[in-house]
C-alpha cells in the first residue's frame, strides 16, 4: 500500500479490493475441493501429485522457497514442470500423434525457457532476455495451454467445468500480453487493474486442480444441457476480450509512451545518433523531463501526439511571443521560457538544421568537429621563446569559461591540500594588479583583458632563464611548492570545455621542493598571450619585473 497508494485507496479501488475478495473465495472453494475417486495407475499417481505440488506452489509454498536463492526456486520450477509435461504427453488419450507431437514442442519450448531462467540466475552463458523472446515464450505457453485443453477434451475424461477454466486460462495469457508488452505492465494509477488480474489469475490453478481431482477413469461428470454450455461459452469469451478492449482507449485520452521517470529518458543521445522512428520519442523524453526539479515543458496530461504537434508549431513559430502563446495554451507551467533548438531538432531537423547544422551531427561527428576546431584553435599559438628549449615544454590555446572564470592554474594536482589551497589562490587574486594569486602548491594565473581563450605557453628550465621583459606588458616571478613532485596545468576534460586544449607536461622537473614561476603577459590585437617558465628555487619572494 505504501508503494501504490501511499494516500490510500480511492473508492474505486476499495470496490475492486472487495470483489476481488469474494471472486478468491469463490475460486479456492473450487480448488479445495477432495480428490474423484476411482482407480488411477502408477502414472496418473505421479502426475495427480505433482499437479497438487504446483497448486502448493502458487498458494503457500511460493513464500519459504521465496526465502531461498533465486536459483533453487528456478531448480524446483523448472524440475516440477519438466515432468507434469513428460507425464501430460503420456497420461492424457490425446488421440492423434499430430496433436501430441505439437504439445510435446510447445512444452519443450516452455522448459527451455525455464532452463535459460536457471542459467541466467547461476552467472551461466544464457540466452539473452528480450521482447523477442519473451514474446515467444508467452505465445509457446498460450499453444500449450490450448493444446492441453484440447487434449483433455478428446480424451473425455474431464468435465466442461475443467475446460472452462482451461479456456479460461488461455484468456488470461490474452490478457497478460497486451498489459506486458504493449501497455509496458500496470502502472500505480491502475490499481483496479492491477487487483482484477491478481484476482483472476486463480483460474489457473483452478483448471490445474481440477486436471488432478478428474484423474481417474469414470468419473467425468455429466455434460451441462446445451441452453447452459451456450452461456458458459458466451461467459468465457466475455472474460477473454472484454479486459482486452478496456485497454484500448480512445484518440483523446493521453497515451503516455514516455514519462519524465522513464529510465531510456536519462540517456540524451545526439540527433545523428538516432534513427527517424526514435526521434519522436527523443523529444517527448525532453518535453516531459523533471531533470533538475524543473517543470516539464509539457503537462502529462497532454498524449504523445499532442505534445508532438505543439512541438512542430514551436518550430514554426517567428518569435518568443509565438512560442510563449503556443506553450500558454498546452498548459505549460515553464511557458515563459521558451524552448531551445537543441530539443526542437528532434521535431524539425529540416528547420532547426538549416540555421543550426551542428545540432544534426552524431556523437562522433561532434567529437570529430570539436578535435578538430581544438587543433585549429592550439595551431594558433607560436611559442614566443622558440630558440629558449624548456627541459619540458608545450604551447596551446587555453579555453576559459565564457563568463566569470578567473583564469588557469599552475598547481600541484596531487597534493591533498590542493583544494584548500585553490580557494586561498582566488581569494588572493586581485590583492594587487598582477592578477596573480599564490597559495602553497597552487598559483592562479588571471587575464588582463575580458577573454574566453588565450594562447599559453609553459616551459621548464634547471636554472633562472634571463628576463627579457621586452615586447611583454606584465612580467612577474613567485613562488610555488611542490609536494609530490608534480607541477602542471590542467587539460580540457572529456566533455569538458574548460582547460588546455593540449597535454601539458610535469613542471616540477627536480622532484619535490620549491620552485619559481615567472609569468609573461601581453596582449596582441585584442588576443591574450602568455608564457609560464618554471625554474628551481627557494626565494618566497614575489618580484615585479615589469609592470
Amino acid at each position: 500500500m505504501e508503494f501504490y497508494a501511499p494516500h490510500g485507496f480511492d473508492t474505486p479501488t476499495t470496490v475492486a479490493l472487495l470483489v476481488a475478495a469474494l471472486v478468491k473465495a469463490a475460486l479456492l472453494w473450487l480448488i479445495l475441493r477432495a480428490p474423484a475417486p476411482g482407480p488411477l495407475d502408477r502414472r496418473e499417481k505421479a502426475l495427480r501429485r505433482l499437479l497438487y505440488l504446483a497448486v502448493a506452489h502458487t498458494l503457500v509454498l511460493w513464500y519459504p522457497i521465496a526465502l531461498l536463492p533465486d536459483a533453487v526456486d528456478a531448480a524446483l520450477r523448472l524440475a516440477l514442470w519438466t515432468a507434469i509435461d513428460v507425464l501430460y504427453l503420456l497420461v492424457i488419450r490425446w488421440r492423434s500423434r499430430m496433436l501430441r507431437a505439437a504439445a510435446g514442442a510447445m512444452f519443450a519450448v516452455g522448459v527451455a525457457g525455464m532452463a535459460n531462467e536457471l542459467l541466467d540466475e547461476l552467472d551461466l552463458p544464457d540466452l539473452e532476455s528480450g521482447l523477442v523472446v519473451g514474446l515467444g515464450l508467452m505465445l509457446a505457453g498460450v499453444a500449450a495451454t490450448v493444446l492441453t485443453v484440447v487434449g483433455q477434451r478428446r480424451d473425455g475424461r474431464w468435465s466442461l467445468g475443467t475446460l472452462v477454466a482451461g479456456w479460461l486460462s488461455v484468456g488470461l495469457y490474452v490478457l497478460v500480453i497486451p498489459l506486458n508488452f504493449l501497455s509496458e505492465g500496470i502502472s500505480s494509477e491502475r490499481l483496479v487493474v492491477l487487483v482484477m488480474t491478481d484476482a483472476v489469475g486463480l483460474v489457473s490453478t483452478v483448471w490445474i486442480a481440477a486436471t488432478a481431482r478428474e484423474m481417474p477413469t469414470g468419473s467425468r461428470p455429466a455434460d451441462l444441457p446445451p441452453a447452459r454450455r451456450r452461456v458458459v461459452r458466451v461467459a468465457v469469451a466475455a472474460v477473454a476480450v472484454l479486459p482486452v478492449i478496456a485497454l484500448i482507449h480512445p484518440e483523446q485520452t493521453p497515451h503516455l509512451t514516455y514519462t519524465g521517470w522513464s529510465m531510456d529518458c536519462y540517456a540524451r543521445p545526439s540527433f545523428g545518433d538516432l534513427k527517424p522512428a526514435e526521434r519522436d520519442a527523443a523529444f517527448l523524453c525532453r518535453a516531459r523531463s523533471t531533470d533538475g526539479g524543473v517543470p516539464p515543458m509539457f503537462p502529462d496530461s497532454l498524449s504523445d501526439q499532442q505534445i508532438l504537434a505543439s512541438g512542430r508549431a514551436l518550430c514554426r513559430a517567428k518569435d518568443p511571443d509565438e512560442q510563449q502563446a503556443i506553450l500558454t495554451r498546452a498548459g505549460s507551467e515553464r511557458s515563459a521560457w521558451g524552448v531551445d533548438r537543441w530539443d526542437l531538432v528532434y521535431v524539425c531537423p529540416e528547420i532547426v538544421g538549416a540555421t543550426h547544422p551542428e545540432l544534426l551531427r552524431s556523437t562522433a561527428e561532434t567529437e570529430a568537429a570539436n578535435d578538430a576546431y581544438i587543433a585549429e584553435e592550439n595551431a594558433k599559438c607560436r611559442d614566443p621563446w622558440p630558440r629558449t628549449k624548456g627541459v619540458v615544454q608545450a604551447t596551446a590555446k587555453y579555453f576559459l569559461f565564457a563568463d566569470g572564470d578567473h583564469g588557469y592554474q599552475v598547481h600541484d594536482p596531487k597534493d591533498e591540500t590542493a583544494g584548500e589551497a585553490a580557494e586561498q589562490a582566488i581569494d588572493r587574486l586581485y590583492d594587487d594588479d598582477t592578477l596573480i594569486g599564490v597559495a602553497g602548491s597552487t598559483v592562479l594565473i588571471g587575464h588582463l583583458e575580458d577573454v574566453i581563450d588565450l594562447c599559453l605557453t609553459v616551459k621548464a628550465l634547471r636554472t633562472a632563464p634571463p628576463r627579457r621583459t621586452a615586447g611583454w606588458d606584465q612580467v612577474n616571478e613567485v613562488p610555488i611548492v611542490s609536494r609530490s613532485g608534480r607541477l602542471t596545468v590542467p587539460e580540457m576534460g572529456e566533455g569538458g570545455d574548460v582547460g588546455a586544449g593540449a597535454p601539458m607536461p610535469n613542471l616540477a622537473i627536480a622532484g619535490k621542493g620549491r620552485y619559481r614561476l615567472r609569468v609573461y603577459v601581453r596582449v596582441d590585437a585584442g588576443e591574450e598571450r602568455h608564457l609560464v617558465v618554471v625554474f628551481p628555487g627557494a626565494s618566497r619572494k614575489r618580484l615585479t619585473l615589469k609592470p
